[in-house]
């Protein structure tokens, strides 16, 4: 992530994502099913490794792309929890539940993770990319709107209502509790609060500390539109969920 421009960060941090999910689902659900209680325990395992090392090594970072990086392990932990739970000694009631669960949080996870990486490019100028935490200082005073805007992204993928974020982690967790692993759940919760530790450290960046650069942040208005575009998704899906949760389900049950 560090090591490639921005332009490139953006597309292996969101299209290998649903890459992943659809090859997962191919292999795992169509083709190995009557082994998920084997294949179940392997992703149990994962999950909370993806967590646990995601958000614990997110932490640390002073770089926003690498923070990004580590993060990303933590949403797909939280990504394989749904395809964990679809299938409970051996009854797969709660598999569309699940699965569709499972595909919504990684479509969010697209769309903040596109905006947020949008936002380091529209932070960019010649000679250097604006990758470092300490390059959001006082984003606030320099362009509210834009701010704004990467505000909803932080809230959003720390899991903070009501953004699309929220919604995802929480029809996940619901599949979760609804299969009967409340430890699971519990876990994911937990390592949840940990996350949310290091995306609002981005906020607090934004809004009380000095900017390094005081000078107004100015963008061409293909970049305002489609980064102002993100950010309103990014809100609505929070409020109106349904519908892409819906195409989500229908889509699993259309192909399992």
């Amino acid at each position: 992530y560090q090591g490639a421009p921005t332009a490139v960060t953006l597309l292996i941090g969101g299209a290998p994502k649903l890459a992943a999910f659809a090859i997962t689902i191919r292999l795992l659900v169509d083709g190995l099913l009557p082994l998920a209680i084997d294949w179940q325990q392997m992703l149990a395992v994962l999950a909370i490794g993806s967590l646990l090392v995601g958000n614990l090594a997110a932490i640390a970072q002073t770089n926003l792309k690498r923070m990004l990086a580590y993060s990303a392990i933590s949403h797909m932990g939280f990504m394989l929890l749904g395809i964990v739970t679809g299938v409970v000694g051996g009854d797969a009631r709660f598999a569309l539940n699940a699965y569709s669960s499972a595909m919504f949080y990684v479509l969010a996870y697209v769309v903040m993770t596109t905006g947020t990486f949008g936002m380091i490019l529209l932070m960019a100028r010649a000679g250097f990319e604006a990758e470092d935490l300490d390059d959001y200082k006082g984003l606030n005073k320099r362009s509210p709107w834009f701010a704004g805007i990467m505000l909803m992204m932080m809230f959003s993928m720390a899991g903070i209502p009501f953004f699309v974020g929220f919604f995802a982690k929480f029809s996940v967790l619901q599949a979760v509790v609804a299969a009967g692993y409340m430890w699971l759940a519990i876990v994911a919760v937990l390592f949840s609060l940990i996350g949310a530790f290091y995306y609002l450290r981005v906020v607090k960046m934004m809004y009380f500390d000095p900017p390094a650069d005081a000078s107004p942040l100015t963008a061409g208005m293909d970049m305002r539109i489609l980064i102002s575009a993100n950010g309103l998704a990014v809100a609505l899906l929070g409020i109106f969920p349904q519908m892409l949760m819906s195409l989500c389900a229908y889509a699993l049950l259309r192909s399992l």
